[in-house]
């Protein structure tokens, strides 16, 4: 029964991470127009995601 939760948990978080790097992007890309700017805030992820949110709201 762990064995099963742990691979839950492990699917779940990379699926997260995914999730988190493509809406940061896709933020990123609309507000800059800029492919760099994108990939940047892709690697920060969920970082960015939150500061948007914080910053200027959806």
């Amino acid at each position: 029964m762990s064995r099963n939760r742990k691979e839950t948990l492990s699917k779940t978080v990379k699926t997260g991470i995914s999730f988190g790097s493509a809406l940061a992007m896709v933020i990123s890309y609309v507000n800059w127009h800029s492919v760099g700017w994108a990939i940047f805030h892709g690697l920060l992820s969920w970082v960015y995601v939150i500061y948007y949110v914080l910053k200027y709201g959806l």
